[in-house]
């Protein structure tokens, strides 16, 4: 949703009352039954669907292809808000889906956390809304210091649960996997999906996955303008423009032009464009670009630290852009690595089933990728379990960096290490949220591969959905089809060590998409590649960024020592492990700046107001 976002009030008097403290001035309404305040906010209509059957209504709201006549045939079934499960699980999309049903409400996200619901507690009643700073606004929640802290000490991209904690005190993210449910003031989350049992081959896998990715974009053009999509050269965002041209005579490709000879995207793109001549396509060369890094200072969110600092400046240049061309809705293959390339934890249940198959893959993996044998053996025979697995990080937070040739065999998706410019107090926080989470945090799957897949999906949407929100600011609503609920649920469906392995890149992808995407770019077995261009544009900002750092809020919260971050920062560097890190703690201390102003930018009505 375009906008400020909404809040989600239950069925009770009490609740009408918060709806005075709303941080809107004239914000839209939407009702119960009983005429009292159920969806209060900011939303542009084009992308929310409404539909009533007696005393029921259904709100869904985001990117979700569904008809209105459809939505009302399903709304028509529901009798109790549990009925409610079955009307999600036959919508396409990514979408919050809010119900109210005789006076009980139901809300809930999508199952990556690219939509996301947040709650909190004022004056006794439950609310809900898919910002956590709007809930900020509305209960003068302060920052959670303890929480900023976590992601400065864990080097800022932190995995799931642990990422999920907002910044602001007193406000609770729902997980993806639960609903939000009302028994009048007292709201309790339930889980309400686990994933498919992981059992089908590849073949049959690669046929759902072509099903559900068709279906995604049948119907995926906005209602006004054109349908744009990135055309990078590589499979994933190929892929959606192919489907995409089959059912849109308007489609433009987009594309930026590459600074680095070595990167061969532009041939794969060059062979897409050739054979996709129903589209309109632009490259953008890379000198008309802003550089990386550029506008180091810029705030580009609100709500939590922005993460791709390093493209900002490029995001709100290409969302104009495409705005310019006309374009309304803009395709993005995000999601696509994550969905496709299956993290090494699936050697565990494999070598448990299939050892011989299991051997064989970790000698392959040994060859393209030097794994150390031995040790990758050792790993898979003892895995440990989740709890442990945050345990040993937050006893190794403060160790140097391990070796980069050992693969991620563990409950997460890599060992986090504190930053050389990180305090003790960060640290000491960190250590007792990491100890928090091992106490508390539960398998998303009882297969290791599968559960190393959510993990990712989980920890990368939510970035998506900040990128999102500069693209709204132009007029543009960016889409990323690979995290539609139905299309995850068909890749997660797939036996992980029929799409795994180091002889094919993308096997699952590259046999859905059979026929319809170039075989050239299906068969492929390269990514490009942007380091160089990224040092380059790190050197050029270096002032900017220094600068960024003389008069730290992060440091007047003892949470960075800045004489070691500038350090750091003027050292020379062997590979692009600085500016990775450098993102995170940029966005960091941007966004607490913002928090901390005396009237800061999400509290004011008149603030740019990005999509959630």
């Amino acid at each position: 949703m375009t906008g400020t976002g909404f809040v989600v009030l239950p069925d009770t008097a009490a609740a009408a009352e918060a709806h005075a403290v709303a941080p809107w001035a004239a914000p839209r309404v939407l009702s119960h039954a009983s005429g009292r305040p159920w969806l209060v906010g900011r939303w542009s209509p084009a992308e929310v669907r409404v539909a009533t059957a007696g005393p029921v209504q259904v709100v869904v709201a985001g990117v979700c292809p569904v008809t209105t006549t459809r939505l009302s045939e399903l709304t028509a079934r529901i009798r109790t808000v549990s009925d409610v499960d079955t009307l999600a699980a036959a919508l396409p999309g990514a979408c919050h889906v809010v119900a109210s049903v005789g006076g009980q409400v139901r809300v809930q996200g999508s199952l990556t956390g690219l939509r996301r619901v947040f709650h909190t507690r004022i004056d006794g009643v439950d609310i809900a809304a898919d910002r956590a700073d709007v809930l900020a606004a509305m209960t003068g929640a302060g920052i959670d210091t303890d929480a900023l802290a976590v992601r400065i000490a864990c080097g800022g991209l932190l995995p799931a649960p642990l990422a999920d904690q907002p910044l602001w005190s007193g406000i609770t993210a729902l997980e993806p996997d639960h609903c939000l449910v009302w028994d009048r003031e007292r709201a309790r989350a339930l889980r309400r999906w686990r994933p498919p049992a992981p059992e089908a081959p590849l073949s049959a896998g690669a046929k759902a996955v072509r099903d559900a990715l068709t279906t995604a974009l049948h119907d995926r053009a906005p209602e006004k303008g054109r349908l744009s999509s990135d055309l990078s050269g590589g499979m994933d965002s190929t892929s959606l423009c192919f489907l995409a041209a089959r059912n849109t005579p308007d489609l433009l490709t987009f594309r930026w032009g590459e600074a680095e000879a070595g990167n061969d995207d532009a041939a794969f793109a060059t062979q897409s464009i050739n054979a996709l001549d129903r589209a309109e396509h632009l490259v953008v060369p890379p000198g008309d670009l802003p550089p990386l890094f550029a506008d180091p200072d810029a705030l580009m969110d609100t709500e939590e630290p922005y993460p791709f600092v390093r493209t900002a400046a490029r995001t709100r240049y290409t969302a104009q852009l495409l705005a310019d061309r006309g374009a309304r809705r803009h395709l993005a293959g995000h999601g696509g690595d994550e969905l496709f390339t299956p993290f090494p934890g699936y050697l565990h249940p494999l070598l448990r089933r299939h050892p011989l198959t299991a051997l064989r893959h970790v000698r392959g993996y040994a060859a393209l990728k030097r794994w150390p044998v031995l040790h990758t053996l050792a790993s898979l025979i003892r895995p440990g379990d989740e709890a442990a697995w945050w345990h040993a990080q937050a006893e190794h937070l403060t160790d140097p960096p391990l070796r980069k040739r050992r693969p991620s065999l563990g409950w997460g998706l890599w060992p986090l290490r504190a930053p050389s410019w990180a305090t003790g107090t960060a640290t000491d926080a960190a250590r007792e949220a990491l100890r928090r989470t091992a106490e508390r945090s539960r398998p998303l799957s009882t297969d290791l591969g599968q559960h190393q897949t959510l993990v990712a999906l989980r920890t990368s949407a939510p970035w998506y959905r900040l990128l999102a929100r500069p693209f709204a600011e132009a007029g543009v609503q960016l889409d990323s089809p690979f995290y539609d609920d139905r299309v995850v649920e068909a890749v997660l469906g797939v036996r992980v060590s029929e799409h795994a392995g180091p002889w094919r890149y993308k096997p699952l992808l590259a046999d859905a998409m059979h026929g319809i995407v170039p075989a050239s770019v299906l068969g492929r077995g390269t990514k490009g590649e942007f380091s160089d261009e990224a040092g380059t544009g790190l050197r050029r900002n270096l002032p900017a960024i220094l600068d960024l750092f003389t008069d730290s809020a992060l440091a007047a919260h003892g949470l960075i020592d800045p004489a070691e971050l500038r350090t750091q920062l003027l050292s020379p560097q062997a590979d692009n492990a600085m500016g990775i890190a450098l993102e995170p703690l940029i966005g960091c201390e941007l966004w607490l700046r913002a928090a901390t102003r005396p009237t800061p930018a999400w509290r004011s009505d008149d603030a740019r107001t990005p999509a959630p």
